[in-house]
């Protein structure tokens, strides 16, 4: 199982002009990849997916994103279908919800 999320964008950019992080986490193990990039859009997601996790360590079967158009979309609804993944959404945040 692996989480996928984006942290940016970041004020400072990096040498090569980018300002995103696309993390990816093995619940399992507790693995990180990451990769920066300018922007991140739903090609780079997916070509995150194939390149650095299931080229690298296997189809997961569960991948968990945000509900984030970039992560949640229909290239990603095909890639997890044609390689039988099954993709979850986390719960969106509630400040409400962690109590007083």
């Amino acid at each position: 199982m692996w989480g996928l999320d984006m942290i940016g964008p970041i004020k400072s950019k990096a040498s090569n002009g980018h300002r995103f992080i696309l993390v990816a986490i093995d619940y399992f193990t507790k693995w990180v990849e990451v990769a920066s990039y300018a922007s991140v859009t739903k090609s780079v997601v997916v070509k995150f997916i194939k390149r650095d996790i299931i080229c690298r360590y296997d189809l997961p079967a569960h991948i968990i994103t945000n509900n984030g158009t970039n992560l949640n979309n229909k290239m990603m609804i095909e890639l997890c279908e044609q390689f039988k993944i099954k993709h979850h959404n986390s719960t969106p945040y509630r400040p409400k919800m962690n109590g007083p």
